[in-house]
C-alpha cells in the first residue's frame, strides 16, 4: 500500500478566489479570505480546520486565547501538521479517516452517497446532477462530508461489523439495518452558524474554544477528545469510538460512516452512532431551543433564508426574554468577536433533506442554503438587539397581510390562490435580503441610523406592492377592481416610529 496525495502537501482545500489549496496553505496564507465550495463542504471543511487547531493549541483560558492570535495558531497548526504528517494521506496503509477493516462492505458508486447527484432509477432534471468521476482532490471532499453529513439509508453496508458483539447495525429481526443519519444533518438537515473573520485563519481563530470553555458546556463527557487520526477506532463500538461520542473532537469529526476508497467508489457502511439533540449532544454549530418540553433545532429551510434566524441565534442577547435557541459556536464567539476586532461575520448554511421509510434524499424543493452577516462590534448591545427584533417582527407582519392579501384577490375570483400567495410572499423576502445588511447596519440609536430606518421602512414597503403586482394580474376589469379592493395598506408600517 503506497502512501500518496497528502492533504497536507496537494491542493484539495476550495478557497474563495483562490482555487484550492493544502492544508500547509489554509495556514500559510493569511491572504485567503474564506471557504469555497456548497455549504455542506464548508462546514466540513472548516470542522476539520478546526479540529486540527483544537488538536494543536487549545487555550486553556480566554487571555491564552487572546494573547496566541490568529498567527500564532497558524503557526502551531503547521508544527502540528509537521508532526503528524503521516497520518494524512489519503491512500496507503493508514488513510485518512478510512478503516482499511470495512473493505469486506460492499462499494458505492461517489455519485451513489453524493446527495446532488441523481444514480439508479433517479430523473436526471440537468447536468449537475449527471454523476461523473471523481479527482483525488474530490474524492478527499466527499470524504471528509460523510464523515458528518451522511444521508441516512441503505446505501450503507451494514452486514459488516467490526466491533465483536456490537448490535447497533441490526434491526429487531436481527438483520442488517438502514444506515442512520449523520449527526450534522439529522432528520431534515440541521442549520450550522459559525463565527467569520476578514480573513480565513481569523474564522478559524474566533471560532477556537478554549479547555474553560468546553467545561462550561457540560455536555461533553470525555472534554475535548483526541482527533481520530491520531487515535483510530477499530469499531463501532471500541475504547477509542466510545471516547470519539462523548467528546467535542467527535462532533467536529464524527466518522459516523466506515469508508474506504476506491478506484470507482468506496466501500461504506455506518461508524459510530453519536446521540442526537433530543439526548442533549450537538454540534457547537447547531442552535437548538432546550426551554420547551420537547427541544426544537433550527433546520436548513430553502424558503426561510439564514439570515432570517439572525434573532433567534441572538436570542440570547435579550436580557427581558426567556431562553431561546442557542448556538454555542455563537455564542461564546460573539463577546470575544466584539472585543478583538472591529467587524466580524455569522455564517450560517445547511442542506434540507427529504425522508420517506428511512431513506434520506434532496428531492422538490430541497436545497442548499447559506447567508453572511457582517456585524459592527460597536453597535453590538441590548438596544440594538431590540431594535432589530422590532424591525423583523414588523418585516414578518408585512409579510403576513401580503399572503392574506394575495388569498383575497383570488378568493374575489373564485380562485385557490394559496400557491401565488407563498410565491409572492417567498418574493417579498428575496427582495428584501438585498437590504437586510443595511437594516442590520442601521439599528443603533442616533438621528441618522433613525433616517436610515424610515428609508428602509418604505423601500420594504415598495417591495410588499411589487410581490403582490407580480402575482396579482389587472388586465380585465374584474381584476382591477380586486386588484384596488384587496392591495397590500401599508400605512401602519410607514407610521409607526421606526426607533
Amino acid at each position: 500500500m503506497e502512501n500518496r496525495f497528502n492533504l497536507v502537501d496537494e491542493p484539495w482545500i476550495p478557497v474563495a478566489d483562490h482555487g484550492l489549496a493544502s492544508l500547509r496553505d489554509i495556514f500559510s496564507n493569511s491572504h485567503y479570505r474564506s471557504l469555497g465550495g456548497n455549504p455542506i463542504q464548508k462546514i466540513a471543511l472548516l470542522k476539520l480546520l478546526l479540529a486540527i487547531a483544537q488538536a494543536a493549541a487549545t487555550p486553556e483560558t480566554e487571555a491564552d486565547w487572546r494573547s496566541m492570535g490568529a498567527r500564532g495558531l497558524a503557526d502551531r497548526c503547521l508544527s502540528y501538521l509537521d508532526k503528524w504528517h503521516e497520518r494524512f494521506y489519503l491512500y496507503g496503509e493508514k488513510p485518512f479517516l478510512q478503516m482499511p477493516a470495512i473493505r469486506e462492505a460492499r462499494v458505492q458508486s461517489f455519485g451513489a452517497v453524493l446527495p446532488e447527484v441523481a444514480t439508479g432509477n433517479t430523473t436526471v432534471l440537468s447536468q449537475t446532477q449527471v454523476e461523473r468521476g471523481l479527482s483525488e482532490a474530490q474524492q478527499a471532499l466527499l470524504l471528509l462530508s460523510l464523515m458528518a453529513f451522511a444521508l441516512s439509508g441503505k446505501k450503507t453496508d451494514n452486514s459488516v461489523v467490526l466491533s465483536p458483539g456490537y448490535t447497533g447495525k441490526r434491526n429487531d429481526k436481527g438483520k442488517p439495518s438502514t444506515g442512520k443519519p449523520g449527526p450534522s444533518v439529522g432528520h431534515m438537515g440541521f442549520l450550522h452558524s459559525f463565527m467569520e473573520g476578514e480573513y480565513l485563519q481569523q474564522s478559524i481563530w474566533l471560532n477556537l474554544f478554549t479547555h474553560m470553555q468546553i467545561r462550561q458546556m457540560g455536555i461533553y463527557p470525555a472534554g475535548l477528545g483526541v482527533a481520530p487520526w491520531e487515535l483510530m477506532p477499530s469499531g463501532e463500538d471500541c475504547p477509542n469510538a466510545r471516547r470519539l461520542r462523548d467528546s467535542m473532537m467527535g462532533r467536529l469529526i464524527p466518522m459516523c460512516r466506515f469508508c474506504l476508497l476506491t478506484e470507482n467508489g468506496l466501500h461504506y457502511s455506518e461508524g459510530i452512532a453519536h446521540s442526537g439533540y433530543k439526548d442533549g449532544m450537538v454540534d457547537p454549530s447547531m442552535a437548538v431551543n432546550y426551554a420547551g418540553k420537547d427541544p426544537k433545532a433550527l433546520w436548513a429551510d430553502p424558503g426561510k433564508r439564514p439570515w432570517r434566524e439572525l434573532t433567534a441565534l441572538l436570542s440570547f442577547m435579550d436580557q427581558a426574554g426567556t431562553q431561546g435557541f442557542q448556538s454555542w459556536q455563537v455564542r461564546s464567539g460573539l463577546d470575544r468577536a466584539r472585543d478583538v476586532v472591529e467587524i466580524f461575520g455569522i455564517w450560517s448554511g445547511g442542506l434540507r433533506v427529504s425522508s420517506n421509510a428511512g431513506e434520506q434524499y434532496v428531492s422538490g424543493s430541497d436545497d442548499f442554503v447559506e447567508s453572511s452577516i457582517w456585524l459592527h462590534a460597536e453597535l453590538l448591545g441590548q438596544s440594538w438587539f431590540s431594535q432589530l427584533k422590532v424591525e423583523m417582527d414588523a418585516l414578518d407582519t408585512l409579510a403576513r397581510n401580503l399572503y392574506g392579501r394575495v388569498l383575497a384577490f383570488f378568493k374575489e375570483q373564485t380562485v385557490d390562490g394559496s400557491k401565488l400567495a407563498a410565491q409572492s410572499t417567498q418574493l417579498f423576502w428575496q427582495l428584501c435580503e438585498r437590504d437586510f445588511q443595511s437594516l442590520v447596519d442601521s439599528c443603533d440609536s442616533g438621528e441618522q441610523a433613525l433616517r436610515k430606518r424610515q428609508q428602509l421602512r418604505r423601500r420594504f414597503s415598495g417591495y410588499v406592492h411589487q410581490a403582490f403586482d407580480q402575482v396579482c394580474s389587472r388586465e380585465t376589469a374584474r381584476q382591477l377592481d380586486a386588484w384596488a379592493k384587496c392591495r397590500p395598506n401599508n400605512s401602519n408600517y410607514l407610521k409607526q416610529e421606526a426607533g
